[in-house]
């Protein structure tokens, strides 16, 4: 191999206070696995000397525990965008011990591009094949590796070799030119490829090789509960009604569908509704669940910016890669979530949501409207352009303590413009062409839990006739917020102190 092969410990020395790094991968997989390490050791050995180390990480989207973890726990990481997940950097940066924006995943690469961010002095890249003169096969997830890989002032490559040099085929790296040249972006079915399959680095930027031998670790979600399982069947009964009503073709539509066990329980429910034809899909992340599905031939091809999947479905894909070359691309994300391609494919959108208030606007990243849990990530790209806009979430959490329906959302990332349909264990909501209080009937009565239909009514009634369109009583707006803070109970609400 031309590159020299480093040690993590020695890939680490490289790394100064304040350095801008891009890191490959999207969610885990293609993320690196053993530089942030041997990083996050040295950020500890300085921060005891009394110096200060830190430094401004750029990915796809999430790492893993292995990379925004560690570097995490080290107070190693200065400013992090776009996305995360991990319980310690999420500690960090509602302490403000780390700065951390949040942006909608597919403008990331191109406003770093623009300039908007400064220059990038590392990119760490996971490849499970690299070439003499630069060319890189990347791993289970790409990101926004292409921009890094060209901005980068210095590149580390981890080489995965439980990866088997087997991915070969199995991206689609496309990176478009920018305004006022940017052209077309050429895809009009989810398996249509426009790029090449390896990454081209300058090798002259390549300043050493760490090998790694483990698989992304991602964790098997749960599996569906009855609450999950009443979300799946809801959405899919709410498919099959679009179906059979025209306003869906028959030979359907490609479909997003977000990360986690609601999700997960979507996609099973899928599995099942035979009414609906074999798909396909173009979304950001497939989990295990559509790997499931296409093994049993009900998803017919998915383009996704990563395979978010355990190691033992990862280890599936690797033995039987050939069969999936066939089903699956893998595309930088400001690809997989570029607005103008998920507009042309018609994308039926579906995505979680923390919370809901009664007129259909989503808060999908604050917690109590001030503590950040991952951030938007991808469901904005899709939403805002989506053929139909889906959003679900359990009508309760903790027991009932907390309505996932409220009067007023306290943080929203997706406005009432983006919202199409609500979908919770209860039922549906079909906010298509309803004015503010239609909307909120449609919430309260079919999505918000029986126990607190009352509340939210009378909350509707306190607008009166005269309360305007949106009829908010804004002395009240957050009283469920504010009973859960200082009770932990939002039944306890009473209305009548507003």
């Amino acid at each position: 191999m031309r590159f020299p092969v480093l040690s993590p410990q020695e890939a680490a020395s490289l790394f100064h206070n304040g350095d801008n790094v891009g890191l490959s991968g999207f969610t885990a997989p293609g993320a690196p696995k053993v530089v942030p390490t041997a990083i996050a050791e040295m950020a500890e050995r300085l921060h005891a000397e009394g110096k200060e180390f830190k430094i401004n990480i750029f990915s796809g989207a999430s790492t893993s525990d292995r990379c925004d973890g560690v570097l995490a726990r080290a107070n190693a990481i200065g400013m992090r965008t776009p996305y995360q997940n991990l319980p310690d950097l999420r500690k960090r940066i509602n302490a403000h011990d780390c700065h951390y924006f949040d942006l909608h995943l597919s403008e990331l690469a191109q406003k770093f591009r623009y300039g908007f961010y400064g220059e990038l002095d590392f990119a760490i890249i996971e490849v499970s094949d690299i070439k003499d003169d630069g060319t890189v096969v990347v791993g289970m997830g790409v990101g926004n590796v292409p921009t890094y890989a060209k901005y980068a002032k210095k590149i580390i490559i981890e080489l995965n070799e439980k990866l088997h040099h087997a991915l070969f085929g199995l991206h689609d790296i496309y990176l478009p030119l920018d305004p006022p040249n940017r052209d077309v972006i050429p895809i009009f079915h989810p398996n249509d490829r426009i790029g090449s399959p390896v990454l081209k680095l300058d090798p002259d930027k390549i300043v050493g090789v760490v090998m790694s031998d483990s698989f992304d670790g991602v964790k098997a979600f749960s599996n569906p509960d009855e609450v999950t399982n009443k979300i799946g069947a809801n959405v899919c009964d709410f498919l099959i009604g679009e179906m059979r009503a025209g306003r869906i073709p028959s030979s359907f539509l490609p479909i997003q569908s977000g990360v986690g066990n609601v999700a997960n329980a979507v996609l099973y429910g899928l599995a099942d509704a035979k009414e609906i034809p074999p798909f396909a899909m173009y979304t950001e992340v497939i989990q295990d669940a559509v790997i499931d599905l296409m093994k049993k031939g009900r998803c017919k091809f998915g383009s996704t910016s990563s395979l978010t999947v355990s190691n033992e479905v990862e280890q599936d894909v690797i033995d039987n890669i050939e069969f999936f070359k066939e089903k699956v691309v893998i595309r930088p994300v400001e690809i997989s979530n570029n607005p103008e391609v998920i507009r042309r494919l018609g994308v039926i959108a579906m995505n979680t949501a923390l919370e809901a208030d009664i007129f259909g606007n989503v808060n999908s990243t604050h917690v109590t409207g001030t503590r950040m849990m991952n951030g938007i990530g991808g469901s904005g790209d899709f939403a805002r352009n989506a053929y139909i806009s889906i959003f679900s979430c359990p009508s309760i959490t903790k027991e009932g303590k907390i309505s996932n329906i409220v009067p007023m959302v306290s943080h929203m990332d997706h406005s009432e413009h983006s919202v199409d349909i609500i979908v919770t264990d209860q039922g549906i909501a079909d906010l298509r062409g309803k004015d503010p209080i239609q909307r909120a009937k449609e919430i309260i009565n079919n999505c918000a839990h029986p126990m607190y239909r009352e509340l939210l009514t009378d909350y509707l009634n306190m607008g009166g006739p005269t309360g305007g369109q949106t009829p908010h009583t804004l002395r009240a707006s957050l009283a469920f917020h504010t009973e859960f803070l200082q009770s932990g109970d939002m039944r306890n609400v009473d209305l009548s102190k507003y």
